[in-house]
């Protein structure tokens, strides 16, 4: 018995890998956590689930007797509803409080959302949609950092210093303001060795370096040592 083969549901699975492999390939350039063949493997797979379920609407209509039906986006609707865990696994919270990921997390959601329209057969949506995508996460904040806010212009950076004198605390915080550095949090604890750590989340603005920071902090009498770490 010879079983009939559908060409548009190659087509499909081709045109969402297309599209999966223009998502991988910006975070596989950005080192994120969700690479090219994760992409390609939500797209793909939501794709096929996703024309599966309205050809077998469709395909088993009932025996005369017994009226099925089925509705032919049920399974797509889970497909939505799935995604959620594996998005999950990239968002991770630092020791910092900083959460980062959600971009990550977002894209693995666009991925099977791609896939799920190009199963149900909108082509230029989905290119559409993978095109307003790419431009949301790369050409909006370039823009942003010219024409938007000062904060979109600005970004953060985690400083820890150590002193060894309690009575100089108060002036080296008031010595980093001096150096176009603005300090968005405070924090101060004792260490063990009679020492004192202070932790400060500053802003910057968005073209001065990190290293052009640690220098300017490294110029402050009183600081024994300095580590910095940039978040954004």
């Amino acid at each position: 018995m010879e079983l009939p083969i559908d060409h548009n549901i190659f087509i499909k699975l081709g045109f969402a890998a297309i599209l999966g492999l223009i998502i991988g390939l910006e975070r596989e350039i950005k080192r994120k956590p969700l690479g090219l063949k994760t992409c390609l493997v939500i797209s793909i797979v939501s794709c096929l689930l996703t024309a599966i379920s309205i050809e077998s609407a469709y395909k088993f209509p009932g025996d005369g007797q017994v009226n099925i039906t089925m509705d032919p986006l049920r399974l797509a609707a889970q497909i939505v509803s799935g995604i959620g865990f594996l998005g999950a696994g990239v968002i991770l919270r630092r020791g910092n409080d900083t959460v980062t990921g959600l971009t990550t997390a977002a894209m693995i959601w666009g991925a099977a959302g791609i896939g799920i329209a190009v199963g149900a057969g909108y082509y230029w949506e989905s290119t559409a949609g993978v095109i307003m995508i790419m431009i949301s996460v790369e050409f909006i904040p370039y823009l942003m950092h010219f024409i938007g806010p000062k904060q979109l212009r600005e970004k953060e950076i985690l400083l820890r210093l150590t002193v060894s004198e309690q009575k100089k605390i108060e002036s080296i915080i008031e010595k980093v303001k001096t150096k176009e550095i603005e300090i968005k949090n405070v924090r101060i604890k004792d260490l063990s060795n009679q020492e004192f750590l202070i932790q400060l989340k500053i802003t910057v603005h968005q073209k001065r370096s990190t290293t052009n920071v640690y220098t300017s902090i490294t110029e402050i009498p009183g600081i024994k040592a300095v580590e910095i770490e940039s978040l954004g």
